[in-house]
Formats: C-alpha cells, sequence, structure tokens
C-alpha cells in the first residue's frame, strides 16, 4: 500500500487531499516541495515577492515526525528557485 506522501505527490499543498485538482493549474507559480514530509507537494507561489521566496516558508503538516500540528520548514534551493 502506497504511503500518503506518495499518494499525495504532485498535488497542492493545503488542498483538500478528497478532492484534488489533476495538477498544477495554468498561469500559477508552483515550487516542488523537495525532501522532509511534504515531499512532491506543490507549493502555489504565484504572487510571492522575491523577499518572501528568498525567505521560504514554515508549511502546518500531520505528516511530521512528531505527529500533528507540526510544522516543517521549506526554503529554495540555492539557483533552483522552484524546488525547496
Amino acid at each position: 500500500m502506497p504511503s500518503l506522501a506518495t499518494f499525495l505527490r504532485g498535488r497542492d499543498y493545503g488542498q483538500d487531499h478528497d478532492h484534488p485538482r489533476p495538477g498544477p493549474m495554468p498561469g500559477r507559480d508552483y515550487a516542488v516541495l523537495v525532501g522532509g514530509p511534504l515531499d512532491g507537494l506543490l507549493l502555489d507561489i504565484t504572487g510571492w515577492t522575491a523577499d518572501e521566496i528568498q525567505t521560504g516558508a514554515a508549511l502546518m503538516t500531520e505528516l511530521g515526525q512528531f505527529g500533528p500540528g507540526g510544522r516543517a520548514l521549506y526554503d529554495p534551493r540555492p539557483g533552483a528557485r522552484n524546488r525547496w
């Protein structure tokens, strides 16, 4: 049986997994979350400023090492604005 993270791969972070969109929406900018509990999810960064992107994000997750209610920290990789 695949893990929940595998099931969610390629989906938008924060979207209800019971009613997912079929994938990225045209005209939107996404960062792919790499590693950690949200590996493979897409974070919609449309409209984010360069400073907001450089700062990264603390994203809520129920999939973390310490159980529900945690945060996963993601920052853009050097030279790869769309891979966090």
